[in-house]
C-alpha cells in the first residue's frame, strides 16, 4: 500500500487498541472511505475480548484537520450521516476509549475526539468545530455531545465562530483532561492505558453505560456485579495488599 494513501491504521498491544487517522497529504483529514470504514473497524475491535482500551489518534503531528472537503463537492460522497454513524460507533465502543492530540484537531477531528470517553492533548494542540465557515449544519447528536462536554456556552463560542481553541482554553472548559509536553505525551498515553487496563471492567462498563444518562439498567449491573467474581477479586486484593486480577469482560 503506498504509505500517502488516506487510511486507517490500526494494532493492538498489551490490550490496547490503537488507531491511528493517516492522510498525511491533507493533515489527517477523513476521506469518506474512511469514515465509513471506521464503524467496520470499531466492531471488530469490540469484537476482540484482548482490547481493553482503545486509543484514537493521527499520524504525525496532527490529530485530524476533520472531513475531508473536496468530498463536499461530490453529491452523496460526504455525508452527515456517515459521519455521525462513525462518531456513534466511536461513542458505543464498550471500553474506554482515548483521543491522543498532537496539533490540530478540528471540523470532524473534534466530532471524533469528542466521542471518545477521554481526550489527553500536547500543549500546542489546536481545537475548533467549524461548520459556520462551511455553512454546514451540525447534527443535533453531535451538538448534544459537545454541550454535555463543555457547557453551553462554550459549544456556542465553538460552534457560532468556527474559532480555534487552544490547547490550555480546551483543559479549562472541560474539552481535554489532560495537556501534556508534546514530548511526553505518548509515554503518559501509555501509563494511562495501563492503568485502565489493569482497572475491573465490569465497573468500566456500568460507569460508561450510566454516565450517558441511561437510568434504567441497575439491576442488570448489579446482577452482573453478583455473578461475576470482580467484586471479592477487588476486596480481597486491597486486604491482602496486591494488584486485582480482574476476569469480568464485556
Amino acid at each position: 500500500m503506498d504509505r500517502s494513501e488516506p487510511r486507517l491504521e490500526h494494532a493492538v498491544v498489551d490490550g490496547v487498541a490503537t488507531v491511528v487517522i493517516s492522510n498525511p497529504a491533507k493533515r489527517n483529514a477523513m476521506t469518506a472511505p474512511m469514515w465509513r470504514e471506521l464503524p467496520v473497524l470499531l466492531e471488530r475491535l469490540a469484537a476482540d475480548a484482548s482490547v481493553r482500551v482503545l486509543v484514537l489518534t493521527g499520524a504525525g503531528e496532527t490529530f485530524c484537520a476533520g472531513a475531508d472537503i473536496s468530498s463536499l463537492r461530490e453529491p452523496g460522497e460526504l455525508t452527515s450521516e456517515l459521519t455521525v454513524e462513525a462518531e456513534e460507533a466511536l461513542a458505543a465502543f464498550p471500553r474506554p476509549t482515548l483521543a491522543a492530540v498532537r496539533g490540530f484537531c478540528v471540523g470532524g477531528g473534534s466530532q471524533l475526539a469528542a466521542a471518545c470517553d477521554l481526550r489527553f492533548a500536547a500543549e500546542g494542540a489546536r481545537f475548533g468545530i467549524t461548520p459556520a465557515k462551511l455553512g454546514i449544519v451540525y447534527s443535533s447528536s453531535s451538538t448534544r455531545r459537545l454541550v454535555a462536554l463543555v457547557g453551553p456556552a462554550t459549544a456556542k463560542y465553538l460552534l457560532f465562530s468556527g474559532e480555534l481553541m487552544d490547547a490550555g482554553r480546551a483543559l479549562r472548559t472541560g474539552l481535554v483532561d489532560e495537556v501534556l509536553p508534546a514530548a511526553g505525551l505518548a509515554d503518559r498515553v501509555v501509563e494511562f492505558c495501563g492503568i485502565l487496563g489493569s482497572r475491573s471492567q465490569l465497573t468500566q462498563a456500568a460507569a460508561k453505560e450510566f454516565a450517558t444518562g441511561r437510568t434504567d439498567r441497575d439491576a442488570h449491573w448489579a446482577a452482573q456485579a453478583r455473578a461475576g467474581e470482580d467484586t471479592a477479586e477487588g476486596v480481597a486484593a486491597f486486604l491482602e495488599r496486591r494488584s486485582p486480577r480482574f476476569t469480568w469482560t464485556t
